[in-house]
């Protein structure tokens, strides 16, 4: 790694000393988080951003890296920009920020202008102290300049490894943020991540040009999950273990969420419909979902009305479910660092849970289907290109689909390799792709005068017929053989190349014109040319291939060790704690499973019915409390069980209220810690854990009335 970026990293993190802004960061914690102190990692992470050092911040799943950035801004003046990758957790996250009386809030794509001008303005006030944007906010517009007039304090930049070339999500969008840092003014920047290997950590630092960073790095052992392999022949092997394993776990566990993750959304919404039918009520969530039909399966999921939730790894990322007592991926992830991630959903409230891999050989081959589709190789490259030369025009132009263009290359070529090679052959300069914000644009008039005149009034359609007016003027009588024309040069009042093109839609929805954008789709840079000349870096493209074929080799390595799992993921991320033993994983429990094989062919439309019983024991009974890690906490007695269930309901009510997630108003462990001291004062309820001041004065009084309410 170059030297400007010398990283230093250290397992084990020290205590940073105190001082007063840490002081203060301590204070702040404790009156609106709730924590007496930070945890191993934190402090220094804290420290090192209120001196407003670049930071690279790696802590596990569940290991509190959101307070890294949340707390010191609130301590520092000005504005914190949090780059985040998801919806979902934006809108999580600043649920939980509001209710804790923290002005924050978010701007993406499920906004309406008038709602993202209407938050960006309170930003302008001085009235928002924590933003969260999507990263595709800055491609478009003038965003990054907006705020840094303003003033950006602090720079973070969530799920950082979506920004490594060699990180699990990869994310075009994430590449560009180095220069999106450097377009806010260039703020002292704190980047967070829970699965980095060392040449990630490197990329990472490289990729956003951190200046001499501290890099906090504490454990990557969860003790308190316990890692299972369950071998199966087939997906229909699969299904009769996956009911088998979510009867029994929701048998055992009166409490707590299981989380199934599947490879794709079709997947998705066929074990949910599996389950369902199975009795064991499940939600889907996949990216293919809208915006409202997310937020409501999340919303389900979050304040325990489903207790299953079958998803994609669209779900999750930053998702603060505490109590997940369960994680199954059916189909083995591509890399251990997103089964990690994925895998340590599970058990964020530190109490036992089980992470359980369904694996099948035939697994690996969907991932080399995926990586050799999104990295094809240079003969792939080159037959893309010949295609292109043979459907181009004399200008270059070429009117053809990724499909199209498979089709007529020579040779087996995917849809996706032509999509994944017409991308590298734009980077390589071979090929142009129109850039959407041009606002020059082909018209045509498909309407008679007769019928524009018919459908079309001045009191409803007044800005359509300006547009087509002006247009009609431009075209000299030959509308209908098709016009280019200057949006921006629109009439008055259609509001611009953005407004006529909103406009041009609706008519062409209408049948009324057909339209598009000048020099949408492809165009060749130099047919004469051969593909040698242009500069692509075929090396970098066969190194990327086969580290992420190195990748998958590791996953599938430790779905058939026979040495401890736990080690296994430890030794991969470089931590030292690796031990040859950890008594919490099949392997040093000495559980033997043999490949599990469905009962009969039809097994996957009756999956519901489970295995029969001659391979019922091949699934073993996997449950949460298999594990011996983790702290555990001594069992509820009756009367306390009384007031924990009462509890629950009392926060469904507040959480509904407050349109928030359960656990923000109070995370399960809380309730617990309630239930089993049974405060009758506000100074006795202040003393359980996980309270804290802010949550004491907002809920305190109805918490003790539910307490009373149960006595009598």
């Amino acid at each position: 790694m170059p030297e400007a970026w010398p990283l230093s990293l250290s397992f084990g993190v020290t205590m940073a000393p105190s001082s007063p802004r840490l002081d203060a960061a301590r204070t702040l914690l404790l009156e609106r988080f709730g924590y007496p102190d930070f945890r191993p990692g934190q402090t220094e992470a804290v420290s090192s951003v209120l001196e407003g050092r670049d930071t690279l911040v790696i802590l596990p799943t569940g290991g509190g890296k959101s307070l890294c950035y949340q707390v010191p801004a609130l301590v520092l003046d000005g504005l914190t920009v949090v780059i985040s990758p998801l919806i979902s957790l934006m809108k999580d996250q600043v649920d939980a920020l509001v209710a804790r009386g923290i002005a924050a809030a978010f701007v993406n794509s499920t906004l309406s202008p008038a709602e993202v001008s209407a938050r960006m303005a309170a930003v302008q006030r001085g009235e928002i102290k924590l933003l969260y944007v999507a990263p595709e906010r800055f491609d478009l517009g003038r965003t990054a300049e907006r705020l840094r007039d303003i003033g950006v304090t602090l720079l973070a930049i969530d799920e950082a490894h979506c920004i490594s070339e060699w990180g699990h999500d990869f994310r075009p969008s994430y590449l560009r943020v180095k220069d999106v840092r450097k377009r806010l003014g260039d703020p002292p920047t704190v980047a967070l991540t829970a699965t980095a290997t060392p040449e990630v950590r490197d990329d990472i630092a490289r990729q956003l040009e951190l200046r001499d960073p501290t890099v906090v790095i504490t454990g990557f052992d969860r003790t308190n999950l316990s890692y299972h392999v369950l071998p199966t022949k087939n997906d229909a092997a699969k299904d009769e273990a996956l009911v088998e394993l979510l009867r029994e776990h929701l048998a055992e566990h009166r409490e707590g969420v299981a989380i199934v993750y599947a490879s794709t959304r079709k997947s998705v919404e066929r074990i949910a419909q599996l389950l369902t039918k199975a009795k064991l009520p499940a939600l889907g969530y996949h990216a293919g979902l809208d915006d409202e039909h997310r937020a409501d399966v999340q919303d389900a999921f979050m304040s325990e009305r489903v207790r299953i939730i079958v998803a994609t790894n669209a779900f999750g990322m930053g998702i603060d479910k505490p109590n997940v007592r369960l994680v199954v991926h059916f189909s083995m992830p591509g890399t251990l660092e997103a089964y990690y991630q994925e895998a340590g959903r599970a058990g964020r409230d530190r109490q036992p849970a089980t992470a359980i891999l369904l694996h099948a050989f035939p697994d690996r081959f969907t991932h080399e289907f995926f990586i050799n589709g999104a990295l094809p190789a240079r003969e792939t490259v080159a037959a893309v290109y010949d295609a292109l030369v043979k459907r181009a025009d004399r200008d270059g132009l070429v009117d053809a689909t990724a499909a199209e263009l498979a089709a007529t290359a020579r040779g087996k070529v995917s849809d996706r390799e032509a999509e994944s090679a017409v991308r590298i052959l734009q980077r390589g300069g071979a090929l142009a792709v129109a850039d959407a914000s041009r606002t020059h644009a082909q018209v045509r008039l498909l309407a008679a005068p007769e019928r524009l005149k018919a459908e079309l009034n001045e009191q409803a359609h007044g800005l359509e017929l300006a547009l087509l007016r002006s247009l009609w003027k431009r075209a000299r009588g030959d509308f209908h053989k098709g016009i280019v024309a200057d949006l921006d040069a629109a009439p008055p009042g259609v509001g611009g190349a953005m407004g006529a093109m909103q406009l041009l839609d609706a008519l062409q929805e209408r049948q009324m014109v057909v339209w598009k954008r000048l020099g949408e789709g492809l165009t060749l840079t130099d047919a004469t040319r051969a593909l040698q000349d242009w500069p692509i870096d075929w090396a970098g493209l066969d190194r990327r291939r086969q580290g992420e074929l190195r990748k998958l080799e590791a996953v599938q390595q430790y779905a058939y060790t026979k040495y401890c799992r736990r080690g296994f993921v430890l030794r991969y991320f470089g931590d030292p704690a690796a031990k040859p033993r950890c008594d919490n994983c099949d392997v040093c429990l000495g559980i033997v499973r043999e490949q599990r094989v469905a009962s009969a062919p039809s097994s996957r439309s009756r999956g519901s019915r489970g295995g029969s019983g001659s391979e019922r024991g091949t699934a073993g009974r996997v449950t949460a409390s298999a594990g011996r890690g983790g702290a555990t906490e001594p069992p509820l007695s009756r009367e306390a069980i009384a007031r924990f269930d009462a509890l629950k309901v009392m926060r469904s009510a507040l959480a509904k209220e407050e349109e928030v997630p359960a656990y923000v108003i109070f995370p399960d462990r809380a309730l617990r810690g309630i239930a089993q001291a049974n405060p009758e004062s506000l100074a006795q309820l202040a003393q359980v854990s996980g309270v804290g001041p802010a949550r004491l004065d907002k809920f305190g009084r109805a918490v003790l009335e539910c307490l009373r309410d149960v006595d009598d």
